[in-house]
């Protein structure tokens, strides 16, 4: 019987070793690999943006190119250089100077050369892009009138034919917004109150279009000392309680900051109420004599190009 229980252990032990039934502890390399890698794509994002934000330029296309160029938007050539760059510009292309339809068509061609590399072109509409549809010609130089000259029917001007409610230009401009967001930042030509965004951000930047192309009336929003492109409340110096409308207005949109044009800043570009609010209309046009400045936003860094 001895020999018999012997023979049957032996049995099980080759059995057991051909089949690996010894109990295999895990590879803690293998486990610390996984773990890691697992670590790695809960936490991975994606690199914040580039956006460059560009003030008033009002018919200057020297001041223009001069501020893609320090931007590294552009190269000699006028060709797009900037990736994946978002450009904003918060209006005021027109009036003052000689050079608004240039300036326009150079970035109709960025707008493509943009796209292409995976950046993007933004142009807002401020209050002098808002004049021209409205008739209002008193800022034009005489060569700004000379070159729409093409669109003139019998007595009527060309640039009020181009420029009224459904003529081309009123069409070209229909596509710019008054108020855009992007990654936490709200560009607008001169400001965004409470009163807007209870009128609705989508409204506005709706009608505005719909009135540009022919098909409604001019919404009344735009009109008036607080307009979002006529306001002054976040002008420089800052009026009393600026910095309380302009939180209360950030925070029920969940953004971060604001950024304007339409006020000269003399001094350059410059910050306000802790950073939530940038001014960067430093009147870079000839008209003006200023400096050229840009502003720079990566995720939560802001710094200005000078």
């Amino acid at each position: 019987m001895r020999f018999y229980y012997l023979l049957i252990l032996t049995l099980i032990s080759v059995l057991c070793s051909a089949a690996s039934c010894q109990s295999q502890q895990p590879d803690p390399h293998i486990s610390e690999n996984i773990i890691a890698e697992n670590v790695v794509n809960e936490t991975q994002h994606e690199p914040p943006r580039r956006i460059i934000a560009i003030g008033d330029v009002h018919g200057d296309f020297g001041a223009f190119q001069g501020a893609l160029m320090l931007a590294g938007l552009i190269d000699n050539e006028f060709h797009w250089t900037g990736g994946s760059t978002i450009l904003v510009q918060t209006g005021d292309i027109f009036d003052r100077g000689d050079d608004e339809r240039e300036i326009w068509e150079a970035l109709d061609g960025l707008e493509t050369e943009a796209e292409n590399a995976g950046g993007e072109v933004i142009r807002l509409n401020g209050n002098h892009e808002i004049l021209q549809a409205q008739g209002d010609f008193r800022y034009v130089t005489e060569g700004g009138m000379e070159d729409y000259n093409e669109f003139s029917e019998g007595q009527v001007s060309g640039r009020q034919v181009a420029f009224h409610p459904g003529g081309p230009w009123a069409r070209e401009m229909a596509d710019n917004k008054i108020i855009v967001v992007i990654d936490g930042n709200v560009f607008v030509h001169a400001g965004v109150l409470m009163s807007h965004v209870h009128y609705g951000i989508d409204r506005i930047n709706r009608e505005t279009s719909q009135w540009l192309r022919g098909e409604g009336e001019m919404p009344i929003i735009l009109t008036g000392e607080n307009s979002p492109i006529w306001t002054r409340v976040y002008s420089n110096p800052m009026l009393a309680g600026s910095c309380d409308v302009l939180n209360t207005v950030l925070d029920e949109m969940g953004a971060e900051r604001m950024i304007v044009g339409h006020t000269v800043q003399r001094t350059g570009i410059t910050g306000a109420c802790d950073g939530r609010e940038w001014r960067i209309d430093v009147g870079m046009a000839d008209a003006y004599g200023g400096p050229i400045e840009v502003l720079e936003i990566i995720g939560d860094e802001v710094r200005v190009l000078q």
